[in-house]
């Protein structure tokens, strides 16, 4: 039977390895622990929370104090052991076997398990813990001041320079890691990616190219203008003098229709001011513009000065919310999947959305797809012209003079596409 000197030996090795336990769940959980959640706790009264958050703010003491800790129970734990098999048990090769055994015990029971267990309630744990650190942390203030200056040390010589802020490729993984462990849905994640993303885009990416652009010139009569609107469904319609490339103004459709009412047959009496921007303008940028001058459309030049095409308010907002349809508009399914797995895809679809969805990371200086397909061929293409580009087999199907308008797209199988590839 064993003597009560090794009984109490044993006993204190228990609550050493469980103070080791507690020391390694503690700083599992203030790592892993969620601030905006916890924030959300304090808000609404949590004590705790409070608490917890407070060392979080703290936390080179805190870790300062949990190492301390959990470095002193270890040692003592190993040094108590080394004493119980040695002089306590007689057992031979006493050293060897309580390192053995003391390193096992510590590694499963004082590291492994009560990190893992921690790591799946960090904001609880913490919370549990916070006022025994707290207090723990005052005892241990000398240690933790010694501490903090050999950080300021080691911090002037191996000093770090540049930003350490969240980057927003950092945001963008902190949203995905949310929609994944379900603390958002996909339509909020991706409102919050496209805020994200919103101030980085820029004016040619989302615009109306200058062929898609419905216009009157200023000699149309009301006639002609009352057609336009009737056939494009716009409520705003550029003017031009001559060309599209020399766009005067605008004109609402309630303005001409107040006008015609009463009898007016000059364009130009209701043709009202045009905002004017460039393709390299940021949407953001171009948004303040719009809310400041109360308008609703610009007209996007060129480096020579001609038009590029045009840009609405609708298409800026849509950039945040997503497509907007209304009553009046007939809407398009860019990306229609076939019974055979193909997808047939309109070539104005922007290109990011053709890349996303076949989880491919092509490298092209166009936007659209349509300016992806020129730019695989190497000319103007032609209905049925067919090519393969990173796993994808691609053929055109649809074509309008000197522009591609349709194409479908079919994955290839691996094997295909290896020898493709040689």
């Amino acid at each position: 039977m064993l003597e009560g000197s090794n009984m109490t030996m044993i006993a204190v090795l228990v609550v050493l390895v469980i103070l080791s336990a507690y020391f390694s769940a503690t700083e599992t959980a203030f790592t892993s622990l969620n601030r905006i959640r916890l924030k959300s706790k304090a808000d609404a009264g949590d004590r705790r929370a409070t608490l917890t958050l407070k060392l979080v703010d703290n936390y080179d003491n805190l870790l300062s104090t949990i190492l301390v800790g959990n470095n002193i129970v270890n040692l003592s734990a190993s040094s108590l052991a080394t004493v119980l098999f040695t002089e306590g048990l007689r057992l031979r090769n006493g050293a060897v076997i309580s390192t053995v055994v003391i390193t096992l015990v510590v590694l499963i029971f004082g590291e492994v398990s009560p990190k893992s267990l921690s790591k799946e309630y960090p904001e609880s744990f913490a919370m549990f813990s916070a006022p025994i650190m707290r207090v723990l942390m005052v005892i241990l203030t000398p240690v933790n001041f010694l501490f903090s200056l050999l950080k300021r040390l080691l911090s002037k010589v191996f000093h770090q320079e540049g930003d350490n802020g969240i980057t927003e490729e950092e945001l963008v993984t902190m949203v995905d890691q949310a929609e994944s462990e379900g603390g958002l849905d996909q339509h909020e994640s991706k409102l919050i990616r496209s805020a994200i993303e919103f101030n980085d885009m820029e004016v040619d990416e989302i615009l109306t190219p200058r062929v898609d652009i419905v216009a009157v010139e200023d000699t149309d009569t009301m006639e002609d203008v009352a057609q336009a609107f009737a056939e494009s469904g716009y409520s705003r319609l550029p003017v031009y003098h001559e060309d599209v490339d020399d766009i005067i103004g605008v004109i609402h459709e309630k303005d001409f229709h107040a006008a015609r009412y009463r009898g007016i047959e000059d364009l130009k009496s209701i043709t009202g001011p045009v905002l004017y921007t460039t393709g390299n303008t940021k949407i953001s940028e171009l948004l303040r513009i719009l809310q400041r001058e109360k308008g609703h459309l610009a007209i996007v030049v060129d480096e020579y000065g001609g038009t590029e095409g045009l840009v609405t308010l609708e298409d800026i907002v849509e950039e945040l919310v997503g497509e907007i349809w209304d009553e009046h508009d007939e809407v398009i399914e860019e990306f229609k999947k076939q019974e055979d797995g193909s997808y047939i895809i309109s070539c104005t679809a922007d290109l990011a959305d053709l890349f996303d969805l076949f989880s491919i990371k092509g490298e092209c200086d166009a936007n659209t797809i349509s300016g992806w397909v020129m730019d695989q061929i190497g000319r103007i293409p032609e209905e049925g012209d067919r090519f393969a580009s990173d796993g994808l087999d691609v053929t055109v199907t649809k074509v309008d003079h000197r522009r591609v308008l349709e194409i479908r797209v079919e994955v290839l199988p691996e094997e295909e596409e290896k020898g493709k590839d040689q």
